[in-house]
């Protein structure tokens, strides 16, 4: 049975009068069992008849319910046991138990203690209250979705609310491409500024491997020698089975070279977890691009710097998105088409036309006037 019972802060003139007066502000306490664990905390409530509503319709719950009602945390603890037995990758899983965190929290702030507390508004509530923004707003609402769908598909919630929730609208910026200077003064304080020289030599290899090759930071960090074979770099496996391959210029050929063999990685040792050392690296790169004088500098842009290169350079979009290794040359097309040269060139040739088709065939600064 589901008690109340009234925690009278100190001080309260009502304290004496038990633990159950109706015109007290104190906040109000659940003492229950659920599935063999006794529950005692706060409910968010001050109000008695309120307070009395939500334990009614928590006990109703637990009667007709087809399993016995499930607080947040175990409902949060079974999903991660769930994702660990389908051997969900170490990111997904982190992303997962971040998003259980903040939900717990939230839960412990508003006094909500059952899962079945997450209605529409609460879920509601509870995204605006996340930091996250553009592209990670929408992927954290999806993690939102499958946690509470797979919450009513263990019949402890009756519907899915997220799924009401509209996603976010996205702001992406401009792609932001280093130019041939940066590139060279990033270069230059890896060799004179840089205060770890043994690790410059690694650090240099690694700024020339991202620049050439278009490798995000986590992969390039956990690059195996096994890949570089000859002067091609194995970007990845296709579904096909094929391999995909790009060159590699000897300049970032003699850099890897240059880094001593210990172990099966350029720049990881393979003992703890890939996100430490990318964040390691992280740290590394952001004191090189201060050393540089590049304040805007990151490591997401050399992979940009790589895709505006060759697009200049007249590679078509397509093969750029495969050397990308994007899953549709839209998410390319999305984020590359202003820098395609043949599109550019087309669209100067057409206002080029435009301007020859006015009427007298006359150019048409000769036709303006000045006005004073």
């Amino acid at each position: 049975m589901l008690n109340l019972w009234r925690r009278h802060k100190k001080g309260c003139k009502f304290k004496e009068q038990g633990r159950d007066r109706l015109n007290c502000s104190c906040p109000i306490w659940i003492d229950w069992r659920v599935s063999g664990n006794r529950i005692r905390k706060p409910i968010g409530l001050s109000d008695w008849q309120l307070a009395q509503q939500r334990a009614r319709k928590w006990e109703a719950e637990g009667m007709h319910g087809t399993t016995s009602p499930q607080t947040i945390k175990d409902a949060c603890d079974a999903f991660t046991a769930d994702a660990e037995a389908r051997d969900l990758k170490e990111p997904t899983l982190y992303k997962y138990k971040l998003l259980f965190r903040q939900l717990q929290e939230f839960a412990e702030d508003k006094g909500l203690v059952f899962i079945s507390d997450v209605d529409l508004e609460t879920a509601r509530a509870f995204r605006a209250s996340w930091p996250n923004r553009n592209i990670a707003a929408r992927k954290k609402l999806e993690h939102f979705r499958a946690f509470l769908r797979f919450c009513q598909e263990s019949d402890w919630i009756r519907s899915n609310p997220a799924t009401k929730l509209k996603p976010s609208k996205l702001t992406s910026g401009p792609t932001l491409p280093f130019s041939r200077d940066e590139v060279q003064k990033v270069l230059d304080a890896c060799d004179t500024k840089y205060p770890d020289k043994a690790n410059a030599v690694r650090l240099r290899a690694l700024v020339l491997l991202l620049r050439y090759s278009g490798l995000r930071l986590g992969d390039g960090v956990t690059l195996s020698r096994e890949r570089v074979e000859g002067d091609r770099l194995r970007l990845y496996t296709a579904k096909t089975g094929t391999h995909v391959y790009c060159p590699l210029p000897p300049a970032v050929l003699f850099a890897l070279k240059a880094i001593p063999k210990n172990g099966l990685y350029f720049f990881w040792s393979g003992n703890g977890k890939v996100k430490s050392t990318v964040g390691n690296w992280q740290r590394a790169l952001k004191l090189l691009f201060e050393l540089a004088e590049v304040p805007t500098g990151h490591a997401h842009r050399f992979r940009d710097t790589f895709a505006v290169e060759a697009l200049l350079a007249g590679i078509p979009l397509e093969r750029v998105s495969v050397l990308l290794g994007h899953q549709s040359v839209r998410i390319t097309e999305r984020h590359y088409a202003p820098w395609v040269r043949e599109r550019q060139e087309q669209i100067e040739d057409d206002v080029r036309r435009m301007w020859k088709s006015e009427k007298g065939g006359h150019a048409l600064g000769t036709r303006l006037k000045v006005v004073k």
